[in-house]
Formats: C-alpha cells, sequence, structure tokens
C-alpha cells in the first residue's frame, strides 16, 4: 500500500558525527516517511556539561546543520525543535556540585538561546520538562521553574514547547502551568506519550497498542519514535522506519482519520506547519 499521506516524526535525534545521521533520515524516506522534528540530543552527549548559556550554541547549530541535510533528502522537509533536557539538573546538581537554584539559573539560560533560534526562523520549537524520575523537593521546584520559563518564552516568541515528563496520562497540573505563562496548553506537547493524554497534546510512542488507544480516542495526537541515534545503541527507543510502517498499519485496520489527525491536522494546529504544502 503506498502512503498517499504526509508522515511526520514528531521526535528523534540525529547526531551525524557519533550515531547513523543522514542514512537514519534516508531509511525513514524510504519506507515512506516526509517529515521529521530533530530534537537536539541532551547537551553532554555532544560536548561538556554546559557552563553558561552560549554554551549551547555548538549543540543547537549542530542539531540545525542535520536538519539542513534532511530536508535535502526528504520529500517533504525536516525542522528543529532546540531546548535543555530535563535530566540536567541531576547532572549539574549530582555531578557539577550546583545547587538547585544555581542550575536552574543555568537552564533558563540555555532555553532563552534557543528562543533567539525560534524567533529568527532557525528553529520551529523549544523543548523543557521535568524528571521523570525521583528527584528532591527543592530540584522538583526548580525543574518546575525551568519549565514555566520554556512556557514563558514560548509565549514570547509564538511556539509550541515540547516535554520530557514523568509516565502520566494527566499532566493538568502543566496546562495550569502553561497557561499561567501566557501559552495555550493546546501548544504543549508531551514527548513519549501513551495513547491518551488530559492536558497537553499527546506525541504517542509508535507502539501499536498506544497508536490504537490514540486512534480510538478521537482526540489530537501525533507519531514518534524517539530515534536516539547512538552507535553504542542501534535502533533504540525505536528505529527510524517504525513510524511510517505504523502508519501503514493503521491505514491497514481503517483509522484514516487518525492518521489524518497525526500527521496533517495536529502539526497545523500545534506548530503551525503545513504537512501537505510542503510535500515535493
Amino acid at each position: 500500500m503506498d502512503l498517499d499521506t504526509p508522515v511526520l516524526d514528531d521526535h528523534l535525534h540525529l547526531d551525524p558525527e557519533h550515531g547513523r545521521g543522514i542514512d537514519a533520515v534516508e531509511d525513514f524516506a524510504r519506507s515512506g516517511g516526509t517529515h521529521l522534528l530533530v530534537v537536539n540530543k541532551p547537551s553532554w552527549h555532544l560536548g561538556p556539561v554546559p557552563e553558561r548559556g552560549d554554551d549551547w550554541r555548538p549543540v543547537f547549530e549542530a542539531t540545525i546543520e542535520a536538519v539542513e541535510r534532511a530536508t535535502g533528502v526528504l520529500d517533504g522537509r525536516a525542522w528543529p525543535v532546540l531546548g535543555v533536557h530535563p535530566g540536567l539538573v541531576s547532572k549539574l546538581v549530582d555531578d557539577e556540585g550546583h545547587d538547585p537554584a544555581e542550575a536552574r539559573n543555568l537552564m533558563q539560560d540555555g532555553l532563552s538561546v534557543a528562543a533567539e533560534y525560534v524567533e529568527d526562523g532557525r528553529a520551529l520549537a523549544l523543548k523543557s520538562g521535568r524528571p521523570h524520575y525521583d528527584v528532591s523537593d527543592a530540584v522538583w521546584a526548580a525543574s518546575n521553574d525551568v519549565m514555566a520559563h520554556a512556557f514563558e518564552l514560548g509565549a514570547e516568541v509564538g511556539c509550541a514547547v515540547q516535554l520530557h515528563t514523568e509516565a502520566s496520562e494527566d499532566l493538568t497540573d502543566i496546562a495550569d502551568l502553561a497557561s499561567e505563562a501566557g501559552l495555550d496548553p493546546g501548544n504543549v506537547v508531551k514527548h513519549y506519550a501513551y495513547g491518551r493524554l488530559a492536558g497537553a497534546v499527546p506525541s504517542v510512542m509508535s507502539e501499536k497498542d498506544r497508536l490504537e488507544r490514540a486512534a480510538e480516542a478521537g482526540d489530537p495526537f501525533l507519531m514518534e519514535t524517539d530515534f536516539v541515534d547512538d552507535p553504542d545503541k542501534p535502533g533504540a527507543v525505536m528505529g527510524p522506519r517504525t513510524v511510517p510502517r505504523r502508519v501503514r498499519w493503521l491505514l491497514e485496520e481503517g483509522y484514516d482519520e487518525a492518521v489524518r489527525t497525526a500527521h496533517v491536522e495536529t502539526p497545523r494546529d500545534v506548530y503551525g506547519i503545513d504537512t501537505e504544502a510542503t510535500l515535493e
């Protein structure tokens, strides 16, 4: 079956220096994939732990360069999503000796730099979140402050915010934080989501059971692999061919409307992108 639809992977990473890079994009495209949202890898995977906001610029620039190369391969195009992985707070506090307030300030500075790229049109959205593991109350509070700053920046520059958070199907507290910061919760995306979610738009991991739940719910959702492009973890979390294969499966199962929701309507409503008009 030909995939007569745009096919967007909402969250994956590319590492042309250490990983598969453009080869992974070619696999995605050969399988029917057309569009990618490429999220910068955690900063400490590509260099030293940042000490100031500008230390993120090489990571962001490398992601933008990878996106430009990916766009040259795709029938559609790719966009960068830039920000600060919430797990950095533990490296700053536990490994680097910062107190939670210092870690918060540094991570907020990194997000402010990322927002500059969105504002000048070189990136599409921001990435933030909070730890998905147990942390102290002080680190939790600092992490929520970082996330709130991302929401403030998203409202200021007019973009969506992708989140890495704890596993949950109820993030209404995060929706409240976004609203308080001036950002519509409809522009907040929960990466690595299950099939249903209250409080944010789910970017659903492309496992059949999760996708079936999302399709049956009838609500806005996106699809992703969280491909990490790590030579030590080939195919992790899911390989780049997965989203096109799952789209084919959804169509075979009769979920045509869900495919349009995930690959045309939700990308338009959340990110302001037109996956149909950007197809060659």
